[in-house]
């Protein structure tokens, strides 16, 4: 997990993409980010919904839901699969990195702080003549105490 001081710079780099990306931040949007960034953990749709209904300012399930859609096809967050079911949300950071190891019986979730793959980038960059800016790794396994 990130340092309470990390939320608030994620936040704050997630509300200056969305409007470099030529979006409003409204209100909603916003609530909805600080969700995101200050619970500092991966988060489901529903998650969201019950947390952005106990705001200040309640957000709307429709709402809720076209601002996921948003945020996800602007890259601010991902929808990662970490258990059965819904994805979860997580705020991508500016550096465009986020990996975990998911244990495939218990669903232990380790978050990998360091980006150990960028020779590998580097090669797909070159191979397939594209800029590659970020990615989401997921590494499923067995921990040790479900062997």
């Amino acid at each position: 997990m990130s340092k309470p001081a990390d939320h608030q710079q994620l936040f704050e780099n997630a509300l200056d993409r969305l409007r470099t990306s030529g979006y409003k931040v409204t209100a909603a949007r916003r609530d909805l980010l600080k969700i995101l960034c200050q619970t500092g953990d991966h988060l489901t749709s529903t998650d969201v919904i019950e947390k952005a209904a106990q705001a200040k300012r309640p957000i709307g399930r429709a709402s809720v839901f076209r601002t996921l859609d948003l945020l996800t096809e602007l890259g601010i967050i991902r929808p990662t699969y970490l258990h059965r079911g819904a994805p979860n949300y997580i705020v991508m950071p500016e550096n465009g990195h986020h990996a975990h190891i998911i244990c495939r019986d218990c669903s232990q979730v380790i978050e990998i702080n360091e980006c150990s793959i960028d020779e590998m980038i580097d090669a797909l960059e070159v191979r397939h003549n594209i800029e590659i800016t970020g990615h989401l790794l997921e590494l499923y396994g067995k921990c040790k105490d479900c062997e």
